[in-house]
């Protein structure tokens, strides 16, 4: 008679079936649990496993009890980066080199050292392979045997790491079972779950009107846990008959779990930090496709084990629920509030982007958005371009309109630092922040909502009015979706006057470029009665290339208009004229007056050049008594004085006599 038992003895003839009538053994003798046995890592779980191979290392010493030369302290386990996860320490820099010739060979890599009692040993460092086919190499084993036990056979080795990688998929599979029966258990807790929530859903859809709705919830949630004292904080502009719904009023609730809950969109705890008295209190917000509307604000009784009785994620899911009721009974009233807002953005981004000079678009901007939200005062700023201070670029409160103020202060400093908006429902009750604008307006409402490149913010659109709560939350919502619309086209007006400038800029020298001063005499001769023209010419340029190198060449050009831009007026014009030439010219000034200014220039390059190089200058005026007034006229006998300049041996003025005769 066999000692097995019977249904131990049909498993192992092969004959036992599962529930489905399936045999449990198939013809190769293998387990329908088979392919436990074919799950196994890949690389990517490799910087994962270490704690694996720790339980694992721990198995495979105990199991290994009574074999003298496998313990702790001859032996140790690697992961596959080559760091020690458990053993004893030897030479962390040598023992890295065994692993990493064992790591290109994949065999049995042998050290002779001298160990740490002093005597000389052998370390072997076997590899641990992967199960799969594809044997990825993912942990190693370190034997360290003196010299006088030196193995004679490495098939010990290899038995003692095969036993060891059975020890940890072993814990690989408990793990992994263990997470399959988790998520069952998840899953059955998952289908209850659901089960209730259709049917409450069920009954809230049934009702049509919103107050139904929020009954159905509060009445949902008592039944289910009677233990929650739960209210609803509403932020719209409403009464409710049901004493459980009363406003949210942001400034007398500080920071509470209600507000994090209600501007985050997202579930708010404060768990209890004392052991008596104290309570657990959750903010879920009561939100919609176009926002959030409140906040659902649970008191969860102290002492006991709370947190586990009451099953937050389906009263989250309620309360999406209720959030979406409640959006489908106000859908009219918004899709009419919607068009207007949208059509107000249209025709507010089309008057925008018809503008490209920026001062108009600041102020258009402003006018607009006290027109819109009918606030009572407005300021736009704007963060130079080293980010330290801010700018008012656009106000209608004159005391502060282009004045600048360190980056940190008052309400634009506070967004321009977080990049988060902010609303001001009663300034006098906030006392947090100091603002130079409510100071000065007597303002009590307040939105500010940072204008981005990139995620970074640029500027701050600021709006107030003296009457406090007066901005809705869907004027919060309308200013965000304006704000990037009008950085928009405050960046394009921006960039068109960046494009402009560098279009009538020369690269290398940082000057004009010749038809710029062409309009810009043009301009002048229109309006004024005399101007001078100076033009500059390096001498021997090209010997100075052939000399010292084009390079050298380029920085002598650029030292020259240095001087020349650092030696004139800011209302001069400096130019290069071509090549090595220069032009400057002098708006309503004399040849007398512009050979004083071509002397400067001439006498600081001659001493300020390294190499030092000359120039020749050659002036020409205009007045309005001439006969003939032209751009063309003026240039030919400045240049006609330059060549005779040079004619007379350079590094020398010589002025236009026929044109100031």
């Amino acid at each position: 008679m066999s000692e097995f038992s019977t249904t131990d003895q049909q498993t192992l003839d092969g004959s036992t079936v599962q529930a489905s009538g399936a045999p449990l053994f198939d013809d190769k003798g293998y387990t329908s649990i088979v392919w436990l046995q074919k799950m196994d890592m890949t690389p990517y779980d490799f910087p994962y496993i270490d704690q694996l191979l720790v339980q694992g290392y721990r198995n495979w010493l105990q199991q290994s009890n009574g074999i003298p030369w496998i313990n702790e302290e001859d032996t140790a386990v690697f992961n596959f980066t080559g760091v020690r996860v458990a053993g004893r320490e030897e030479d962390d820099n040598e023992d890295l080199g065994l692993v990493e010739r064992c790591c290109f060979s994949r065999e049995i890599e042998v050290s002779q050292r001298t160990l740490r009692d002093g005597s000389l040993g052998f370390v072997y460092m076997v590899p641990i392979l992967c199960r799969n086919h594809k044997r990825d190499l993912f942990a190693f084993l370190r034997f360290t045997r003196s010299a006088q036990h030196v193995f004679a056979e490495q098939d010990a080795l290899l038995a003692a790491a095969l036993h060891f990688r059975s020890c940890f998929y072993s814990k690989f599979e408990y793990i992994f079972m263990e997470d399959i029966l988790g998520v069952q258990n998840r899953s059955d807790r998952e289908g209850r779950r659901r089960s209730i929530l259709f049917q409450i859903v069920k009954r809230m859809h049934d009702k049509i009107d919103v107050e139904g709705v929020l009954d159905e919830v509060f009445d949902s949630i008592a039944y289910l846990f009677p233990q929650v004292d739960i209210t609803l904080y509403m932020s719209q502009d409403r009464h409710s008959r049901n004493p459980k719904v009363k406003p949210l009023l942001l400034h007398e609730r500080d920071e509470d779990v209600c507000v994090r809950a209600f501007m985050k969109g997202q579930m708010a705890v404060n768990e209890p930090v004392g052991l008596q008295n104290e309570v657990t209190e959750i903010g879920i917000p009561l939100r919609g496709k176009q926002g959030v509307y409140g906040v659902f604000h649970m008191i969860l009784p102290s002492g006991s084990d709370s947190m586990n009785k009451v099953d937050v994620e389906l009263i989250a899911m309620m309360a999406d629920t209720a959030g979406t009721a409640f959006e489908n009974a106000k859908l009219l009233e918004q899709s009419n509030i919607l068009i207007h807002e949208l059509r107000l953005i249209n025709e507010l981004v089309q008057r925008l982007n018809q503008s490209l000079k920026l001062n108009e678009v600041f102020e258009f901007a402003m006018q607009e958005l006290l027109k819109m939200f009918k606030a009572d005062f407005c300021c736009i700023v704007q963060l130079d371009q080293e980010e330290s201070y801010y700018k008012v670029t656009s106000s209608n409160v004159e005391s502060v309109r282009l004045h600048s103020y360190p980056r940190d202060e008052g309400f634009a400093g506070l967004v321009c630092k977080t990049g988060d908006p902010v609303i001001v429902s009663d300034y006098r009750k906030e006392g947090k922040i100091s603002s130079t604008l409510m100071d000065l307006t007597d303002s009590l409402s307040l939105m500010a909502v940072p204008m981005k490149t990139s995620g970074t913010p640029m500027g701050v659109i600021l709006l107030s009015s003296k009457l406090p709560n007066f901005f809705s939350y869907d004027n919060y919502k309308m200013l965000q979706m304006l704000a990037p619309h009008i950085w928009l086209a405050v960046t394009n007006a921006m960039l068109h006057a960046e494009v402009r400038r560098l279009a009538n800029m020369d690269m290398l020298t940082g000057l004009y470029v010749r038809h710029y001063v062409d309009q810009f005499i043009q301009q002048h001769q229109e309006k004024d009665f005399c101007g001078s023209l100076i033009l500059v010419d390096i001498d021997q340029f090209k010997q100075v290339n052939d000399t010292y190198g084009h390079q050298t060449g380029d920085e002598i050009l650029k030292s020259v208009s240095d001087i020349v831009r650092s030696t004139t007026r800011d209302e001069d014009v400096c130019a290069r004229w071509g090549g090595e030439e220069l032009a400057i010219y002098l708006p309503q000034l004399g040849v007398l007056q512009a050979l004083q200014y071509a002397e400067k220039i001439r006498y600081r390059v001659q001493h300020e050049t390294e190499p030092r190089v000359t120039v020749s200058c050659g002036i020409a005026e205009w007045n309005w008594l001439d006969e003939q007034i032209s751009i063309e006229s003026l240039f030919y006998s400045a240049d006609m004085a330059l060549y005779e300049a040079k004619n007379e041996g350079r590094n020398r003025i010589v002025i236009d006599h026929a044109g100031s005769a």
